[in-house]
């Protein structure tokens, strides 16, 4: 096929993906909507999900109209008009397209809880598929607009005229992906959590009411956090990973351009445009055997056909662009099957089958001290097996492309880069499994204060189960996708910094390639690095406990004011709670936002006046020094956050199923105020880091010249 050809191939399979979205969405705005009480509840919910989108869209999108015009500025002074036209334009590009695979996710799954929660009065298997295909329009339109956006904008700005150079010019849709990304996930986040640590402690502790019961005046806006958290956040978050990896394999793609010419560039579209085909049918392929079925042994079932057909499909890209190249190909496997291994590991340690779960809530039985304690160690514990993983699978990928191509720079880079595209090749069937969370829990929240029988509620019980799970796995998945992405797009920062001075000084023999820790600047940069991703983990963790103060305060004011709520013959006034919440998170989360941006950009800025004629490129290797302490220390933080907190979680899930006292027990009592702990590190601060590590190289790599 020519090179035409394979543009139109990824091009049509990302728009028919999109279309095959809009069929799922019409198939679940068509199903049942269930009873007026229902519609009633998931209403409340609808409209409280988008008020506070909207209203945080307007803030994460002036702050982008802020940063663009400091950005065209900047690059008009270094590089020219023309190249800060380019940079702004695709810079807001990837701003918009992340919103809006942010949104479109969201529009379905406030609207797919009720459905799935009508289908689940008479069948678990038409729940759990409207659940799934609900969730399916997010993961299809994120990983769909990600690889449109990037295809378009790259041929917009003429690359298949200067397929070496228009690489480094679009870099800019990264940062802007990365950019919207960080603010939604981190907005979300702070509400989803401040809204279900108030709703809790004050519902489950104090009052003594089960989760989600209708007396509850939180309960709405921890509903509402489900979908702005795990649905709009996390789509942001996964678009900007793909946008980011597409775009930074496309770099290292140019190093072998003079092998496969520019068809190594469009490798990673290709091969993204495959890993769609593959989710599609892997989503269609979920169903029941029967009720008494396990749902999350159908959604493994989808999942290992998405993975089989994403490795026929990697093969026939590696086959036809990469000239059969089969070290290549076997890079490829090596990432797809990281990805089995992360969600393993993820299942380890956070469901209640295994040990490091049930230590934790053994350990509720003496108090909410020795659950901490507890939990504190497994969440410190398994950053071990994760670490192990990341380093096998960038040594194996390494070692891949150094053998695909002997003596050739860069072609171990370019290994790695396969194996990031391997484990991002099922992330549309991923992030349909992450959605698919926060519908079966509405869904369950939508049939307990509706008041529907209780085989209804044990059937939401058991899809909301599985979603936990599926959202735990995403995070693991997550996390080990953007450490491999970090790496990819480190190497490409390199590159950068090189073609910079090259361009500068005309020594076209000068290579960036060490960072040497030991020059002082370097190594307070470094220490830098590492601090940034546990203040900015502070802030958002504060950000949280500060919000849920006012929740809880609005709550038991409520409570105390008007006995009827408890006796249930008056209703909560949820609105306010709701409010309170939308308020508190999008002010708390400018703050960390500014300051992963921030950091970076001033240590390269300040570096770059120490440097001197025998070391000019002290500024851009202390920014180096920042990526890579940094994305060490982040990936660390954010493994430790997201399974300790699922674990923390599962803990408490456990003793609810009647173990040790069950429900309003001491035992039970001690581990909601774990899982409280929890909450914020793997809702909050763990996902967002998942954007930080990304975001601190797009940043770096497009304020590149400010550093030199």
């Amino acid at each position: 096929m020519s090179v035409t050809g394979w543009v139109w191939f990824f091009m049509v399979v990302s728009v028919a993906s999109l279309g095959i979205a809009a069929l799922f969405a019409r198939e679940v705005l068509a199903a049942d909507t269930g009873t007026a009480a229902m519609q009633e509840i998931a209403g409340a919910i609808k409209e409280g999900a988008e008020a506070f989108l909207k209203r945080q869209y307007v803030t994460i999108y002036s702050l982008s109209l802020v940063l663009a015009i400091l950005l065209f500025v900047f690059y008009d002074i270094t590089k020219g008009a023309q190249l800060a036209w380019m940079t702004v334009i695709s810079f807001f590009a990837g701003a918009v397209c992340s919103g809006l695979a942010g949104f479109s996710g969201m529009f379905v799954s406030i609207r797919a809880n009720l459905r799935a929660a009508s289908a689940a009065r008479t069948s678990l298997n038409r729940a759990l598929q409207l659940a799934l295909r609900g969730g399916a329009v997010t993961g299809l339109s994120v990983v769909a607009l990600s690889l449109l956006g990037v295809g378009l904008i790259f041929i917009g700005f003429g690359g298949m005229h200067n397929p070496k150079g228009v690489p480094y010019e679009i870099v800019g849709f990264g940062f802007g992906a990365s950019f919207v990304a960080l603010f939604a996930q981190l907005g979300g986040g702070i509400y989803t959590k401040a809204a279900d640590v108030g709703a809790d402690l004050v519902g489950k502790v104090e009052a003594g009411i089960p989760e989600d019961d209708p007396r509850n005046p939180a309960v709405i806006a921890d509903l509402v956090g489900d979908n702005v958290g795990d649905c709009a956040g996390r789509g942001a978050d996964l678009f900007e990973s793909t946008a980011a990896e597409n775009i930074g394999a496309m770099i290292l793609g140019v190093a072998l351009f003079g092998k496969f010419g520019i068809l190594g560039i469009f490798f990673p579209l290709v091969a993204r445009a495959f890993g769609l085909v593959a989710s599609v049918v892997g989503i269609w392929m979920v169903r029941l055997k029967n009720d008494d079925e396990d749902p999350l042994a159908a959604l493994n079932r989808g999942y290992l056909v998405t993975s089989l057909l994403a490795t026929g499909g990697f093969y026939v890209a590696v086959r036809y662009l990469l000239q059969n190249n089969l070290w290549f190909f076997a890079a490829g496997v090596i990432g797809i099957l990281n990805s089995f291994v992360f969600v393993w590991i993820t299942q380890y340690y956070t469901e209640y089958r295994y040990r490091p779960v049930l230590s934790i809530a053994k350990a509720s039985v003496t108090g909410s001290a020795t659950n901490i304690i507890t939990g504190l160690a497994v969440s410190m514990e398994c950053t071990a097996m994760p670490v192990v993983a990341i380093s096998a699978a960038i040594l194996g990928s390494y070692y891949c492309g150094r053998m695909a191509l002997p003596g050739t720079r860069g072609a171990g880079l370019y290994g790695t880069a396969i194996a990031t595209m391997g484990m991002l090749s099922t992330a549309a069937y991923i992030l349909a499994m992450d959605t698919f969370g926060p519908i079966t829990d509405n869904a369950g929240g939508i049939i307990e204060m509706s008041g529907a029988p209780e085989e209804v509620r044990k059937r939401t019980d058991r899809l909301d189960s599985v979603g936990n799970t599926t959202k735990a796995l995403t995070k693991g998945y997550a996390i080990g996708s953007a450490a491999l992405a970090a790496f990819l797009l480190f190497s490409a920062y390199l590159d950068e910094i090189t073609l910079l001075v090259q361009q500068k000084t005309g020594d076209m023999t000068f290579r960036f390639e060490n960072v040497d820790i030991s020059k002082p600047p370097v190594f307070i940069a470094a220490l830098i690095g590492a601090a940034l991703t546990f203040l900015f983990s502070a802030w958002a963790i504060k950000a949280v406990g500060r919000t849920a103060q006012l929740v809880i305060q609005e709550v038991r004011r409520q409570f105390r004011e008007d006995p009827g709520i408890m006796a249930g013959t008056s209703k909560p006034d949820y609105a306010r709670c709701v409010d309170l919440v939308t308020r508190g998170a999008l002010k708390a989360m400018v703050a960390p936002g500014l300051l992963a941006v921030g950091v970076p950009v001033a240590v390269g800025f300040i570096f770059r006046y120490f440097a001197t004629a025998a070391d000019p490129t002290i500024g851009a290797e202390a920014v180096a020094a920042v990526l890579m302490v940094g994305t060490i220390s982040g990936v660390l933080l954010a493994t430790m956050m997201n399974n300790g907190g699922g674990a923390w979680d599962n803990a408490k899930k456990y003793i609810e199923t009647g173990e040790l006292g069950g429900k309003n027990s001491e035992a039970h009592k001690a581990a909601v105020v774990g899982d409280t702990v929890g909450d914020p590190f793997k809702d909050t601060a763990g996902p967002s880091l998942h954007v930080l590590i990304k975001l601190l190289c797009t940043v770096t790599f497009v304020m590149a010249p400010l550093f030199l």
